[in-house]
This record gives structure tokens, sequence and C-alpha cells, in this order.
């Protein structure tokens, strides 16, 4: 004997050891992107157009209620950014993501969000039957910047003509 332990995996003898596959350095594993680039964009090229309530102001009633200044409300931001990450991860599911999303994240928060004595009890804003719910839009900085061009609605609808070629 050597001296030295004795290995049964044959560690001892070179020639035998087992060698492991180089470790990868330097390159952070790459988070998954998403569609938006916020909840702001989220809520406002997504969710105000689909979801589509009638809801009304404080005192006109027992109905709904939505902040068009939807983001003045922490739980609001807190529930319009778990609606958004739990949209992302839906859209990748093929299969049941999107009813999954509808029945289990968006209906459930919606409910919470627009009852009279949820976080928009007080909101004056106010829609029509089938129109999208109302929107303002929130102090600059405040989310991240849009993936996504504009919407249609949104783009400038002016068109200048060039004189010189007509």
């Amino acid at each position: 004997m050597t001296g030295e332990a004795f290995d049964p995996f044959g560690g001892n003898n070179p020639a035998t050891a087992p060698t492991l596959p180089p470790v990868a350095t330097s390159r952070p594993t790459p988070q998954p992107s998403t569609y938006f680039g916020s909840p702001d964009e989220f809520v406002r090229k997504q969710l105000i157009g689909t979801y589509r309530r009638r809801v009304i102001a404080q005192g006109s009633g027992g109905g709904q209620r939505w902040k068009a200044a939807w983001w003045e409300s922490r739980e609001a931001q807190q529930r319009m950014e778990a609606l958004w990450r739990a949209w992302e991860a839906a859209r990748n599911d093929e299969k049941a993501g999107a009813s999954t999303w509808w029945i289990s994240h968006c209906d459930p928060h919606m409910s919470v969000l627009l009852s009279p004595d949820g976080p928009f009890a007080d909101s004056t804003d106010e829609n029509r039957l089938g129109d999208p719910l109302p929107y303002t839009s929130p102090p600059e900085g405040m989310f991240e910047e849009d993936l996504q061009p504009p919407l249609y609605t949104q783009q400038s609808t002016s068109t200048a003509i060039d004189t010189a070629t007509v």
C-alpha cells in the first residue's frame, strides 16, 4: 500500500477517474423576455380594450367602479402587476393558458378591483356600455418603456402631404 486511501470509484488512478464536463462561465442565463414592458403597457394595450365593462361614478348607484388613473392605488398596482405577469406566463401555454388566465387570474382580480367597495370605490370615472375602461397615463418614468408599438388608436392620424410631388 502506498498510504493513500482506497477510492472505490477509481479516483486514485487518473486513467479511471471520472471527468466532469467543463463549467460554463461568464454568460448569465438569459431571462425570458416579456411581450409587454410594464403593467401599464399591459393595461393600456391589452386589458382595457378587451375587458370591457360598464363602470359608473361614485354616487350613481351600486354598479362597478374603475379609476382611469388605476396606478394611484397600491392595491391596483400590485394586482395589475400580478395580472400582467400571469398573462405573460399564460401566453406561452398554447393549450389552456388563456383559459386559465381568464378564470384563475383576470376574473377574480377584476371582480375585486371593480367592486363598489374596492380600491376604486370613490372614483368619478365612468364609461358607456361597450366602451373600453377609462384610462389616464401615469407620470413619466413611473413604469418601464413600452416594448410594443403604439396601438392604431394611439398613432397620429395627421398626414403631411408633400405638395412638391402633387
